[in-house]
Formats: C-alpha cells, sequence, structure tokens
C-alpha cells in the first residue's frame, strides 16, 4: 500500500455514497457517470489520485444534488488504476488508505464535487498478543462451517496466515462481508483497534449462523481484495 505518512489531506474531493463505506486496503470498484464526479475524477488523477469516501446520511434523497449530509468519518482511497469511456465516463478502482474525519468543507465555486480538509483519524492502538483469540475466532469461522464454502473465505483463510495485522484483517472482513451499513460506518469510525476487531468478529459470527446455503453466491461475490 502507499506511504501514508506524508499524505496531503489539506483539500481532499469527497465522493458521498448512500449504501457505500470503504475501509482501509479495501479495493472498491466504481464506475463514474454524473458529470460532477467525472470532474472529480479528471482532477484527482492529474493530481495525487486522493478521493475520499463518505457516507450520506439519511434524508440525503432531498438534497442530492447539492450538498447533503455526510457522516464525519470517512476513508481516503487512491485511485489504483483507472479507464475512461469513449463517452467521457470513467472506472476505476479506490484503494482504501486510512480514516479520517472532516474537518471543514472547502467552499470552490469553481469545483463542482466537494472538497473537504481532513486529519487523520488517531488510533487507540492493540498489540497482536491482545488480538490473537479474534485473529483464532476468523480462521475458525472461515475454516469450516457455513461461510467455509464461499471464495472469500478461502481468501481469508490464506491471509490469516501471513504476517498482516488482526486489525487490517477485520477492515476486510468488515468491508467484504459485512452488508448493515450502519454497522460497517460505526467500525469505520472506532478508533479503538481491539474493540472495532471484536465488534467485527462478533457481527461475522452472527452472519455466518445465519447464513442459508443459497447465501453462498452472494457472498461469493463480493469485490476482491488486495
Amino acid at each position: 500500500m502507499t506511504d501514508v505518512s506524508d499524505l496531503d489531506l489539506s483539500a481532499v474531493p469527497l465522493f458521498p455514497l448512500p449504501n457505500v463505506v470503504l475501509f482501509p486496503r479495501a479495493v472498491l470498484p466504481l464506475h463514474i457517470f454524473e458529470q460532477r464526479y467525472r470532474h472529480m475524477t479528471a482532477d484527482a488523477l492529474a493530481g495525487d489520485r486522493l478521493v475520499a469516501m463518505a457516507l450520506l446520511r439519511n434524508g440525503w434523497e432531498k438534497s442530492y444534488y447539492s450538498r447533503p449530509a455526510i457522516e464525519p468519518v470517512v476513508c481516503v482511497g487512491k485511485i489504483l488504476s483507472h479507464e475512461q469511456l469513449p463517452d467521457g465516463k470513467y472506472n476505476f478502482l479506490l484503494q482504501g488508505l486510512l480514516r479520517a474525519r472532516v474537518m471543514h468543507e472547502i467552499a470552490d465555486e469553481n469545483l463542482p464535487y466537494r472538497v473537504a480538509q481532513l486529519q487523520r483519524l488517531e488510533h487507540v492502538p492493540a498489540l497482536e498478543i491482545d488480538l490473537e483469540e479474534h485473529r483464532a475466532r476468523m480462521a475458525e469461522l472461515f475454516g469450516k462451517g457455513r461461510l467455509a464454502a464461499t471464495g472469500p473465505a478461502q481468501q481469508f483463510t490464506k491471509i490469516l496466515t501471513t504476517h498482516l495485522p488482526t486489525g487490517d484483517v477485520a477492515d476486510l472482513v468488515a468491508f467484504t462481508f459485512i452488508d448493515d451499513v450502519a454497522l460497517k460506518q460505526s467500525l469505520l469510525a472506532e478508533p479503538d483497534v481491539k474493540t472495532r476487531v471484536a465488534r467485527t468478529v462478533d457481527a461475522l459470527a452472527k452472519m455466518a449462523s445465519a447464513m442459508q446455503p443459497n447465501m453462498y453466491a452472494r457472498a461469493a461475490g463480493n469485490p476482491s481484495l488486495n
């Protein structure tokens, strides 16, 4: 992943959507068709390729084409690859880099999209030894039972054998498996790594116990991980 220690967060384009929560390390495919977001994409590609995914708050429908309210914690991502279609639309892959808080939006009449000054969300770190139980529980859930039949479960079984920090694994799990958008946003906004991991594993266990056989194909169709 990109080194996030020196990213300039003083003016980052915002891409608000109603049902999408991006997490660090996860890769999100996006199709850009609105003119204002084509402009945003072109500007991002000409610059540092950063875009912050923001979740629209309830009631966004009334003011979608202006400035509907968004959740204050966003995920800053970087465009990994892109293609511009003949009609001017874009497809691109956005990889989450870090959690950030919206400090304030920057008014610029020359831009049709929203831009904000962001501040990196500081974490309450956790030692890997304190997360071993949760990591083992994830391995158990992915290794047997209803989740084991899904394509992502096989990927996560391999990921859990690597040195990727458990907090990062939990972020990928939340992005891939959790459907509850409000829960995903609360996990994105949770600064305490141990709490975040525990809540993610609990949600995964509940989802696994509720899965029906016909849900296997749906789970296997989630975006691939990087």
